[in-house]
């Protein structure tokens, strides 16, 4: 799955490239906010209570959307937690793929687009989309190199699979939202990217059964007749 999803959104880049951003200020104003965030992470002091505001957030936030109640929160500059109603992996690991503050940059675009022209400040937003989701991307990369329960709680080999294979989808996502993909345009690359995948591992399982019957056959003691 995830070699599947990273080649369908290689494909959509690839893609987005041939089309366009529009003008070449877009196309350099994502890129330049997420460079800038990069170099601010290790040269300036790095706001740990911003992220994990941002983290406990997002828990909160996906527990409500999947019928959870949200009890006390506490945040400080060496940790946080949020008492929650429910949990399961997505709730739980959902901080490492979901960027809070890009949703946030996002969403308050479109939402003042609704009252507002912000056409004009459309290069900015791009640059604060890849300002906050450097944000995102650095700093789970520096608590995953951590011991982090979130992880501990479902294993590491599931989880680490989780975390990759949703941050690349929402790099496809973020595609969609701020060029010129549809999501039509991500999801006809998923669908036959997943079945290749699928169905070229299936095959590799086959044939490495029927080697493994072969070699038994060929260490077996010949058979004895009385």
């Amino acid at each position: 799955m995830c070699a599947a999803v990273s080649l369908a959104v290689y494909r959509l880049y690839q893609d987005s490239l041939e089309i366009g951003m529009g003008n070449d200020l877009e196309a350099l104003a994502l890129p330049a906010g997420f460079l800038l965030w990069t170099l601010v992470f290790f040269i300036l002091p790095r706001p740990f209570r911003t992220y994990v505001l941002g983290h406990e957030l997002t828990h909160a936030l996906w527990a409500l959307m999947m019928g959870g109640r949200i009890g006390k929160m506490k945040v400080s500059r060496n940790g946080g937690h949020v008492e929650l109603s429910k949990t399961n992996f997505v709730i739980t690991l959902a901080p490492y793929f979901f960027p809070f503050y890009t949703f946030l940059v996002i969403a308050a675009y479109y939402l003042a687009g609704l009252t507002f022209e912000v056409e004009a400040y459309r290069v900015w937003w791009l640059a604060g989309v890849g300002l906050t989701w450097s944000f995102h991307i650095t700093f789970t990369i520096h608590m995953l190199s951590e011991h982090q329960p979130d992880v501990q709680e479902h294993g590491r080999l599931f989880s680490y699979t989780i975390i990759y294979m949703m941050n690349v989808l929402v790099i496809g996502l973020w595609m969609v939202m701020v060029g010129p993909p549809r999501i039509a345009t991500l999801g006809s690359m998923l669908v036959p990217e997943i079945a290749t995948a699928y169905a070229f591992a299936w095959q590799q399982i086959i044939v490495c059964r029927e080697f493994v019957a072969e070699l038994f056959q060929e260490k077996a003691p010949p058979e004895t007749v009385k």
